[in-house]
């Protein structure tokens, strides 16, 4: 996700802040690359230009000139502008309307409405306890009802019955009723699609709006058509009008043009972004994180939170157990492994720390993958219980059994057995010192930092905090090092990365790529 634009807002911000002092040229010249990026990561021109001329008018000011950090200020300049382009402040689902709230779906067909629809379902659900009724109204598409359906079963989100031969404006004015009738809190209507915007498309949109009264009209858009997104919203924004902006395949775009343009064009706030096709990867989106992973800061914030929501609270109890013991076998390496990997994988962890996108190229050279953690587990998949307990059977014999069973080789095993010997002796001198495992001690020592207790010892629900609240704490990070050194696993260097005396956050033990 922004990657590219990541990569070359980074360089070119970079060699203003290595400079002591900064002329008007400099800016300009700046600006100018800046203003290419953003052309080239597919963000809409008359907003590039509206951007570029809103930072130069703040950046020529004497004061910045003038400044002790002029670099630094002209990064805050266009932070900022980053922050304003993409909403300020995020806006969630508005459900504050007398039951049943009617959610509205609208998009082009294969943008990802009926999946994104059960999704919000899931999330509502799941997070807000809410009673949801689903309905497709997408009587064109082939099997779309029967589609909706199934994803209803998957999540135990109840759907509306199929009756052949109603059309979409008469299911819509059923699913309310229905959704009245049965108590149900919100009621989801899943719109049909077509293959491009037609006169026939917007009619049908503005009589299911008139007949359903929707308090929420969602599009969703998928962020890989780029400037077609920006103008698909606008078609819809004028014709039924929208109320938010739902973005998928966020993880697949690498350039993020259609996050940046989309709310500047429409002025509708982007709601959520979907990350990936599990029923899971839906996040509600905040415009200062983004703005904030776009330059290279990181984001501390969403990584904890999302700590708090995927990290088994009972598996780390039991596990705090056996470390106090001093007990840490391979099945407890296995089961950090695959938190970590519900947490995105090393990837999506490194990608929120600060200042790790200007390390992309040596972590990978180091080998830092999803394919280390995926490897690891199926080298300890591969062995029986009585060697996942006790490492040291593993002799020659079992060890060649090990690498076919995996796949593998005996030097990867090796190189696995000493990373849980390192993490085993680091876990039991933490053993007596708290709660949890590996991540848990991570997210920790990031709440430690931050100035309150780690996961399992009194991080609080980030969900139940207000918005200034995580403000605060982003900011935190910054004032904190957090950039230099993360707490909670001995702060060392990644392994197999130069030594250039600036710490990043270490897991013990793992190979060099060779």
């Amino acid at each position: 996700m922004f990657d590219s634009l990541q990569e070359r807002l980074g360089t070119i911000l970079n060699n203003l802040t290595g400079r002591g002092s900064l002329s008007e040229q400099d800016v300009a010249t700046a600006l100018r690359e800046v203003r290419r990026a953003l052309i080239e990561a597919d963000v809409a021109l008359d907003v590039v230009r509206s951007f570029t001329d809103r930072v130069r008018e703040k950046a020529v000011g004497a004061n910045l000139l003038k400044s002790i950090k002029p670099g630094q200020m002209v990064v805050k300049l266009v932070h900022d502008e980053l922050v304003e382009m993409l909403g300020t402040e995020g806006i969630s689902i508005d459900l504050n309307a007398p039951s049943p709230v009617v959610i509205m779906m609208v998009g082009l067909q294969g943008s990802g409405k009926t999946t994104t629809s059960a999704k919000i379902a899931k999330r509502l659900t799941e997070k807000q306890n809410k009673k949801v009724l689903m309905a497709s109204l997408d009587t064109r598409r082939p099997a779309a009802q029967e589609q909706l359906r199934q994803l209803g079963e998957q999540i135990h989100v109840p759907t509306l019955p199929i009756i052949a031969g109603q059309t979409p404006v008469e299911i819509a004015a059923r699913a309310v009723q229905a959704a009245k009738l049965g108590g149900q809190d919100v009621v989801i209507l899943d719109t049909a699609g077509r293959t491009h915007i037609d006169e026939p498309l917007m009619v049908e949109m503005a009589d299911i709006k008139a007949k359903s009264a929707p308090h929420e009209i969602l599009l969703v858009a998928d962020s890989l058509t780029g400037q077609d997104a920006v103008n698909l919203a606008r078609s819809f924004d004028e014709r039924v009008g929208i109320t938010g902006i739902i973005l998928t395949r966020m993880d697949g775009d690498g350039r993020g043009g259609a996050a940046l343009s989309m709310r500047a064009v429409t002025g509708k706030p982007i709601k959520a972004i979907a990350t990936g096709e599990k029923m899971e990867a839906l996040e509600e989106f905040h415009p200062r994180r983004i703005a904030d992973r776009i330059l290279g800061m990181g984001d501390i914030v969403s990584l904890v939170e999302k700590a708090a929501e995927t990290i088994d609270q009972e598996k780390a109890a039991a596990l705090a157990k056996k470390m106090q013991k001093g007990k840490f076998d391979l099945s407890d390496l296995a089961e950090q492994l695959k938190q970590m990997k519900k947490l995105g994988g090393m990837g999506g962890i490194l990608g929120m720390m600060p200042g790790i996108g200007k390390m992309k190229d040596q972590i990978a050279a180091a080998g830092l993958d999803d394919n280390l953690f995926n490897r690891q587990l199926a080298i300890i998949s591969s062995m029986t219980k009585e060697e996942r307990a006790n490492p040291d059977l593993l002799k020659h014999s079992r060890k060649q059994r090990i690498a076919k069973g995996s796949g593998t080789n005996a030097a990867d095993i090796n190189k696995l057995l000493k990373m849980h010997r390192q993490m085993a002796d680091m876990m039991k001198m933490m053993g007596g010192k708290g709660k949890g495992g590996l991540m848990q001690k991570m997210m920790g020592g990031i709440g430690a930092k931050l100035g309150f207790g780690g996961l399992g010892g009194g991080l609080p629900d980030l969900s139940s905090m207000d918005p200034k609240q995580l403000e605060k704490i982003q900011k935190q990070t910054e004032s904190a090092g957090l950039g230099n050194k993360l707490p909670g696993l001995g702060g060392g260097t990644l392994p197999g990365l130069p030594s250039s005396g600036t710490k990043f956050p270490g897991l013990p033990g793992l190979p060099k790529k060779h």
